[in-house]
């Protein structure tokens, strides 16, 4: 019999629930690369949805213009943003979201929003974590 968590199937089982991966490992891993969310960020804030690349690059702390031509690209790929030429001297091009990237946002917004509200449980999670494994570590080698 097959129910539903967030949107995800499982059967159940006689052993228990069972989860079959339903997304492709690449776009979960697009998805959740830093510098895809901050371009999505930036696109979202931007009127229009739309930036050139050298506003997407100054908008972004730390991204270098191989990897923002890399995301760009990926992006475009995925069908998630578009690239709009327009026939000027000297030619101009914007990056804008597209209807697909658009309804993502709301997900990113309480991805990131998630993010935000627990990321330092979550360092000082792992601090414990990981205090407590060297401790046991050392008591095993004593």
């Amino acid at each position: 019999m097959s129910k539903f968590i967030h949107g995800r199937p499982y059967q159940v089982t006689t052993t228990g629930p069972q989860f079959k991966p339903c997304a492709p490992h690449s776009v979960l891993t697009r998805l959740g690369d830093k510098w895809t969310i901050l371009v999505m960020s930036h696109l979202a804030v931007a009127p229009g949805y739309k930036l050139r690349f050298s506003e997407l690059k100054r908008g972004i702390e730390d991204i270098t213009q191989r990897m923002l031509t890399l995301i760009m690209r990926n992006l475009e790929r995925d069908g998630l943003i578009a690239r709009h030429y327009y026939p000027e001297v000297p030619l101009r091009v914007e990056y804008g979201l597209s209807t697909m990237g658009a309804g993502m946002l709301p997900a990113l917004e309480g991805f990131t929003s998630w993010i935000s509200d627990n990321w330092q449980h979550i360092e000082e999670n792992r601090r414990r974590f990981d205090a407590k494994e060297s401790q046991e570590s050392q008591e095993s080698q004593e």
